[in-house]
């Protein structure tokens, strides 16, 4: 549990338990130690107060985390939904969507992948939008120039399932040897890596992420709502089952 939030809540309740004590007697007869100790005692006495006030804090805080984000969704939803730069797979006329902001260098990123090729399989409705999101360093930011370029050649998605397994570093030579792998035309992918496009289609989704709050990867979207990090298959599997019944 976060120091800060204990520290807000004992301080809130000292406040009242200060204003109690003043209540009962004259506050020019209530030295700070006197006011001090009765907290102290208070806490010591019943110590789930505490936590209890930081959970409701918590909850506060993430039901108005989730109204800002569902509003941030439907702002920029023809960016999040219809944005041809982005590669959509599963079925494109599917009835839910899912995106996902991603990093080809994200741990949790490569953990994530099965459970979304799963839930692909599974779901013959389900539209997904991938959207490059390199936050982790140089070998990042290769990997998704590398990945929009191979759309020209129409291994997209391919070379992406195929980096999501690589574990290291993603060198020049290591994306070109994946990119081999998969049937790229390695000279050309170089070429279009290096595209004003490219660069583009990266600075587009730095810039919605920021106006969407996402600083992190993998960072889902279903529906109307954001997910932060990844999640297990039965939690997605009940995201997208509340987007269909919403009709989103």
């Amino acid at each position: 549990m976060p120091r800060q939030m204990l520290r807000i809540a004992a301080l809130l309740l000292f406040l009242g338990l200060a204003a109690m004590a003043g209540a009962q007697q004259p506050s020019a007869q209530r030295s700070v130690e006197d006011i001090e100790k009765i907290v102290r005692d208070y806490l010591l006495e019943n110590p789930e107060v505490i936590f209890e006030a930081v959970q409701r804090h918590r909850a506060k805080q993430e039901r108005l985390q989730a109204g800002r984000d569902r509003a941030a969704v439907k702002r920029h939803a023809k960016a999040l939904l219809a944005d041809p730069d982005s590669f959509v797979g599963g079925n494109p006329d599917g009835d839910v969507t899912l995106v996902e902001f991603f990093d080809y260098r994200c741990g949790y990123c490569k953990q994530f992948a099965p459970v979304l090729a799963s839930i692909m399989k599974q779901d013959p409705k389900l539209r997904v939008v991938y959207k490059e999101f390199p936050v982790l360093g140089e070998d990042s930011f290769r990997g998704a120039r590398a990945a929009l370029a191979a759309r020209n050649q129409g291994y997209y998605l391919e070379f992406h399932d195929a980096l999501m397994k690589v574990r290291g570093t993603l060198t020049e030579e290591v994306l070109m040897k994946v990119a081999g792998s998969v049937g790229l035309d390695t000279g050309r992918l170089k070429r279009d890596m290096e595209t004003p496009k490219v660069l583009n289609v990266i600075g587009n989704n730095h810039r919605l992420a920021e106006a969407l709050a996402i600083d992190g990867t993998p960072t889902l979207i279903v529906g109307d709502e954001i997910v932060r990090g990844a999640i297990p298959i039965e939690q997605l599997t009940a995201l997208i089952a509340q987007a269909r019944s919403k009709g989103s």
